[in-house]
């Protein structure tokens, strides 16, 4: 099953992850979300592209 996330939650660990004060690996234990779903919040946030 497709787990949904909504909107504030991806912005906020997305603007996290650009802050880059922490790794992929280490945001995705603090927030239970695979490293590689944040590195693809982080790139859609960082080309201003809205899902």
């Amino acid at each position: 099953m497709k787990t949904k996330y909504a909107s504030a939650f991806k912005a906020k660990v997305a603007i996290e992850a650009i802050k880059a004060e922490k790794t992929s690996s280490e945001l995705a234990t603090q927030y239970q979300v695979h490293p590689e779903q944040i590195r693809q919040w982080k790139g859609i946030a960082s080309r201003g592209i809205e899902d």
